[in-house]
């Protein structure tokens, strides 16, 4: 396979993805990292990310956080989302992929993994769809199935959601439904 290209990957099956996981800072935030006055850290998810999870999720689809940071607002958005893997604070995240894989007893061509810097690399070698936002850093975009067309903190987990849901002909559903359940 050629992981320079920016082409869905030819002939793997996307139906097969299980699991969704992402990084969090540079994917589902644009990357920047503010505080208030009284030093709380604040960070922007944007709503049609959200949204995606939940079609995700209906469809029968787990998900997941990745990051090399802590924070209790990551913590809080995964809770509200119903995030069913949240593992931060972890720098080499290879370990982690591979813990999950053997505990839910899944592949590596069974998991996307959406990822925009260098701690990225070595699970987004790893998963069976690797995909980076627009903004990504260029080594990882060179290297990944897909390059979204968003930007991180602007809906990449959203297309790549409407990606998979299409391979699997759930997309249409979704739309039929206006979203709802």
């Amino acid at each position: 396979m050629n992981r320079s290209s920016n082409e869905l990957p030819g002939g793997q099956d996307l139906t097969r993805i299980r699991l969704l996981l992402t990084d969090v800072d540079g994917v589902l935030t644009d990357g920047r990292i503010h505080f208030d006055a009284a030093g709380n850290e604040v960070k922007s998810f944007h709503v049609h990310d959200a949204a995606g999870v939940f079609y995700w999720q209906r469809a029968g689809g787990l998900t997941g956080f990745v990051s090399g940071r802590r924070g209790r607002i990551v913590e809080q958005r995964a809770e509200e989302l119903g995030i069913a893997e949240l593992h931060l604070g972890r720098l080499d995240k290879l370990p982690v992929f591979e813990e999950i894989l053997a505990r839910r007893d899944l592949r590596p061509e069974e998991v996307a993994y959406v990822g925009d810097d260098l701690l990225d690399l070595p699970v987004l070698l790893r998963a069976g769809f690797a995909v980076a936002p627009a903004d990504a850093r260029p080594e990882v975009r060179e290297r990944v199935h897909h390059v979204a067309e968003a930007r991180g903190g602007f809906g990449v987990l959203r297309e790549v959601i409407e990606i998979l849901l299409r391979a699997r002909g759930a997309w249409q559903q979704v739309v039929d439904k206006g979203g709802r359940p």
